[in-house]
């Protein structure tokens, strides 16, 4: 299976920020769409963001639009989610994925046979 390993969550007060990080071992990200995920307690996981190989195309949910954006650095093998303002209503514990493109536009928490879930990271919002 394909490993990551998210990072970079923690307590942020309500209009603060974080950047959370995606990486891999043993493989590159850019070759593969990224998608993030999110699961709050007492919900299903639901699809926040994702970056396409190739182009860079991103696609967001419409609850986080012009508040997260993605990004990669091929550099640093490495896939962001920079959270903007994150609502009260939004502490989750956040999974990043290998996932295609197809799935993340229809909304699909399925992930391929050869996807590895992380341990993920738990953001939580609180004054």
């Amino acid at each position: 299976q394909l490993q990551v390993v998210e990072s970079g969550g923690g307590l942020v007060q309500p209009g603060g920020s974080l950047r959370l990080s995606c990486a891999a071992s043993g493989f590159a990200l850019n070759y593969y769409t990224i998608g993030w995920f999110r699961q709050a307690p007492g919900k299903e996981r639901e699809v926040v963001s994702c970056i396409r190989h190739g182009d860079d195309s991103t696609y967001y949910a419409d609850s986080v639009k012009g508040r997260f954006t993605i990004s990669r650095d091929n550099a640093k093998n490495t896939v962001y989610l920079q959270m903007n303002s994150p609502e009260p209503e939004e502490p989750a514990v956040y999974f990043c994925a290998l996932t295609s493109y197809a799935r993340c536009i229809g909304s699909s928490i399925g992930v391929p046979p050869r996807a590895s879930w992380g341990q993920g990271t738990q953001v939580t919002v609180s004054s």
